[in-house]
């Protein structure tokens, strides 16, 4: 599993440079595509990044014409940052090699195989969710109030 996300970063940097943008920039856009027209300050929440970084990364999506600032049409105030699609378009293309190479290895597994690895990977998502949101809280602990992280030897249930 490290592997894989390791080799998933490695292959998101690749697409970004093939894109010329930055690869955090590339996942504040993917994150945006998942999201939807969402608020900077949603982007920011959702990325952990502050809202003036996120001032930043919206400017150059924005120059490279991968992102759009738009008003809302009720509240003049707030602006919503969303995808251009045709850009979506073209950064999509770039996985296409990932998208055919995953499906060559998922043509060899059963429906009730392929049912498992997507619970499983459903649930390692709930899992990494979780754990990103205990490391986060470490974040307002001082140091010599922080606990002791250490591996607790889990019983699987039968």
């Amino acid at each position: 599993m490290r592997r894989s996300s390791a080799q998933g970063v490695l292959y998101g940097q690749t697409v970004a440079n093939v894109a010329g943008i930055a690869n955090s920039d590339l996942e504040c856009m993917d994150i945006l595509h998942l999201e939807g027209r969402v608020t900077a300050g949603r982007l920011a929440e959702v990325t952990g990044l502050t809202t003036g970084a996120i001032t930043g990364v919206v400017d150059r999506l924005e120059k490279a014409g991968l992102v759009r600032r738009e008003r809302d049409e009720t509240d003049r105030r707030k602006v919503f940052i969303t995808v251009v699609p045709e850009a979506a378009m073209k950064i999509g293309q770039l996985y296409v090699p990932m998208q055919q190479a995953m499906e060559k290895v998922w043509s060899a597994y059963s429906d009730e195989e392929l049912r498992l690895l997507l619970r499983f990977a459903n649930d390692g998502y709930k899992g990494v969710l979780a754990a990103t949101s205990a490391l986060k809280s470490l974040l307002d602990t001082p140091p010599e109030k922080r606990p002791d992280l250490k591996l607790k030897k889990l019983r699987r249930q039968p």
